[in-house]
């Protein structure tokens, strides 16, 4: 008789294979340290925060730094997770700071494009380039390239002034400012 994600026992039969765990579970026979669950968890969610992390990043050596960092951080912190949230948007959060974090230690660097990725778009990015809403894909779409790379990363990653700043290599005024006129001109164009 095995023992399940959990930790609970079963029977040997179906659901003793970590991947068939929610997140969740997962996260929590990590935190009991569990390397299965740990790999399932990584092989579910690792190939879309590297999609993501190269959106932001086109140094494929930091994207590549940022998620291993991402992964040892959940190793070592899956305890502190304790349900609150959806794990994805944990992962997600610890990974756009781990980015911002090696970013921030190369000044000179050239981090964040505009472009996207042709084939593959998240969910989130495709509502919030309006590819199912016209009119927001259009408004959007206008936005210079400056703009658009602010309200990526403030509204899309939800990070704060200081952290788009210093993702984006500038000051934080000018995250202000250039959020204020995307806003601005996001609100023209869909009234």
């Amino acid at each position: 008789m095995g023992h399940g994600v959990d930790g609970t026992a079963d029977s040997g039969a179906t659901g003793s294979h970590p991947s068939e765990f929610s997140d969740a579970a997962l996260v929590t026979a990590i935190a009991r340290g569990r390397r299965d669950a740990f790999a399932d968890l990584y092989v579910r969610h690792a190939p879309w925060l590297q999609v993501r992390l190269r959106r932001r990043c086109g140094d494929p050596d930091v994207v590549a730094e940022a998620l291993q960092d991402t992964f040892l951080a959940v190793w070592r912190g899956a305890g502190r997770w304790g349900g609150r949230g959806e794990v994805p948007a944990w992962l997600w959060g610890i990974a756009i700071r781990r980015l911002i974090d090696l970013v921030a230690r190369r000044p000179d660097h050239d981090v964040l494009t505009a472009a996207t990725d042709p084939v593959v778009g998240s969910a989130e990015e495709q509502v919030l380039l309006g590819l199912e809403y016209g009119d927001a894909a259009g408004a959007l779409n206008r936005l210079s390239p400056e703009l658009q790379v602010v309200v990526r990363a403030t509204v899309l990653d939800g990070l704060t002034t200081r952290e788009a700043a210093l993702l984006l290599h500038i000051p934080q005024g000018t995250v202000k400012t250039r959020m204020a006129r995307a806003r601005s001109l996001l609100r023209q164009a869909l009234s």
